[in-house]
């Protein structure tokens, strides 16, 4: 078995670069919706089948969404997400997939504060459905063509939601 990556793809892939050119065209708003839809849908049964007694990831998720329907604060978010969430991904080190999940439902969570974490859905959640689907095992060509696919998916479900012109698009700054 070889060393998983804890991410799939780096901040130079082209997939990666046309992603972050499309968020940096919509508002935070519609990035944290795609996220938080995306990552329900796609990643989180990834690890609530391989954890399906543990409910941080969903919990963080559900918290972030309270957060944009006023009904949650920014602090009581937070806290879900770095102390459930985020404990939750650093106690999986013998699956690598259900600990990618849980690191992509954390930066999904997250967006809703700062949406640069939209890209850990991209590079955490490519990562949790590769172990998912091939294992710890493959080349990192097999990765690295998963994580492309992947974040293609993404990118359309993104494109699928995005604002035409949007008037208030997020002020992202990326640092990676």
């Amino acid at each position: 078995m070889n060393k998983p990556r804890k991410m799939l793809g780096s901040a130079d892939s082209p997939y990666i670069l046309s992603l972050k050119r499309l968020i940096e065209t919509q508002s935070k708003a519609t990035i944290a919706g795609w996220c938080l839809d995306y990552t329900q849908a796609h990643i989180l049964p990834i690890f609530e089948r391989r954890c399906p007694e543990d409910n941080r990831p969903r919990s963080a998720l559900d918290a972030s969404r309270r957060w944009f329907d006023g009904n949650a604060k920014l602090p009581e978010v937070k806290a879900i997400i770095l102390n459930e969430c985020h404990a939750a991904a650093r106690e999986l080190t013998d699956d690598p997939a259900a600990q990618a999940a849980a690191r992509a439902c954390g930066h999904a969570a997250a967006c809703f504060h700062t949406p640069t974490h939209s890209l850990g859905l991209a590079f955490y959640g490519a990562a949790a459905i590769a172990y998912d689907k091939v294992g710890t095992g493959e080349s990192p060509a097999v990765y690295d063509q998963i994580a492309a696919e992947e974040c293609a998916k993404m990118e359309a479900a993104l494109r699928a939601v995005a604002v035409e012109n949007e008037p208030n698009p997020a002020k992202v700054s990326w640092r990676c």
